[in-house]
């Protein structure tokens, strides 16, 4: 099984945090995602699973799953609900990303971070960091560090661009 330590460093979770997941295949990655905010009071993620192969994952007080149809419709979330947004494998088949992306900055709150999780050999990188700045993420970057993904990660910042 592979690893997620550097990604799960990713998230610096703390009381009250809240995690949303935007995927295709709901796995142990959103298993270890679930287990690292365990430890922290009133936490809470969010999975919206687009057509794909899931794990199941059973719903209850800290765990909310959405079933999306297909890759032409948005997820459900609230404005600024969530401190950080991972979107697996959904960004580059849904019909309207921009309009993903959109979704994604509202829900997020202010200084939240989005992390876009893509197969290697699928994901344009330029074109996804491109896309974020355009829709006023700041501080896009790619890492790698999960084997056969690339990674672009962004924030929202306060009182830029779109502002709150």
């Amino acid at each position: 099984m592979q690893s997620y330590k550097q990604f799960l460093e990713l998230i610096q979770p703390q009381p009250g945090f809240k995690v949303l997941e935007i995927t295709s295949h709901a796995d142990a990655l959103t298993a270890a995602v679930i287990g690292h905010l365990q430890p922290f009071r009133n936490h809470r993620m969010g999975i919206a699973c687009y057509p794909g192969e899931h794990q199941h994952f059973e719903a209850s007080e800290t765990l909310k799953v959405e079933e999306v149809s297909n890759y032409s419709l948005p997820f459900r979330a609230l404005p600024r609900d969530n401190d950080i947004v991972i979107i697996r494998d959904v960004l580059h088949k849904h019909t309207h990303s921009e309009r993903i992306l959109k979704s994604i900055y509202t829900t997020l709150a202010n200084t939240g971070d989005v992390i876009i999780v893509t197969k290697s050999e699928e994901a344009d990188t330029e074109a996804q960091k491109d896309l974020l700045e355009r829709l006023e993420f700041r501080s896009a970057n790619s890492i790698e560090i999960l084997d056969g993904y690339t990674l672009v990660m962004a924030k929202k910042m306060h009182m830029w661009g779109n502002g709150l």
